[in-house]
């Protein structure tokens, strides 16, 4: 295969992984807690045909050498973990992070999953829940007859029951922080997984040791730039439009030696 076919394949291969990235970041615009992905490009190997600072005599080297490349890839897409803004639902179960940490979910399979989604409800026995139905940890139970839920900046959760003047404490929501967030894995349903990569949980109050207090009655919405990703979505539509270029250029220049050398 031509140098340049190949090439311009990985360019192509890799401008629709980009492509995808973004379609997903788009697709997500309004999905509460989301976090934007970036596609990170790294060049493949060089043909070295020349080394560089090879002698090219006795007394003198060659100050570059020849070094062609084979093309590009991804190798990995970053998560962005910018603060989205925070919009005012006045529901007393919707929580937002302001600023870093994120809520910790029981899945059904005993492990716990991560997420900036703070859009809590109750289930039928009084637990906060996902929209999903998987309760928070530590869980919280709110008792019949509550009439109001407050919950304050450091997680503690309290409620007015039976109309009582008293309020009573139902407990204390903790969050959670990693020494690398990028290094968690989604999966989906706007939680993340813990990996070697992420570190071990760091968990807290919120507002105390560098993690985000919690406000209530909002959340938190998608840190996707719909301008942003629109002029990505061009830029990687102009890219790949050269690739493709590339490629009808290298075959109109094979048809040429096809054709007029023999």
């Amino acid at each position: 295969m031509h140098p340049a076919l190949w090439v311009s394949k990985t360019g192509l291969s890799a401008q629709d992984t980009n492509l995808a990235t973004i379609s997903n970041n788009l697709a997500n615009v309004n999905t509460t807690g989301f976090k934007r992905d970036r596609a990170v490009f790294q060049d493949l190997l060089y043909q070295i045909h020349r080394q560089p600072g090879g002698m090219s005599s006795e007394n003198s080297q060659l100050p570059s050498g020849l070094q062609l490349g084979t093309g590009v890839r991804v190798v990995g897409t970053a998560k962005q973990f910018t603060q989205g803004n925070l919009q005012v639902t006045d529901q007393p179960l919707d929580m937002a992070i302001d600023g870093r940490g994120f809520f910790q979910v029981l899945k059904p399979d005993g492990n716990i999953a991560y997420t900036r989604d703070g859009q809590f409800q109750l289930n039928s026995d009084g637990d906060i829940v996902t929209a999903n139905g998987y309760p928070i940890e530590p869980n919280i139970n709110v008792p019949d007859n509550t009439t109001h839920i407050t919950v304050g900046t450091d997680g503690t959760v309290t409620a007015v029951v039976n109309d009582s003047a008293n309020p009573v404490q139902l407990g204390q929501i903790t969050t959670v922080d990693f020494v690398n967030p990028q290094g968690l894995q989604a999966i989906g349903n706007n939680m993340f997984v813990e990996t070697n990569a992420s570190g071990a949980p760091q968990e807290g109050d919120p507002g105390i040791d560098g993690l985000g207090a919690i406000q209530q009655g909002m959340t938190e919405s998608s840190n996707v730039e719909v301008v942003e990703e629109l002029v990505n979505m061009i830029t990687t539509q102009r890219a790949y439009e050269m690739n493709s270029k590339v490629v009808s250029t290298t075959d109109q220049m094979l048809q040429f030696l096809t054709q007029n050398v023999g």
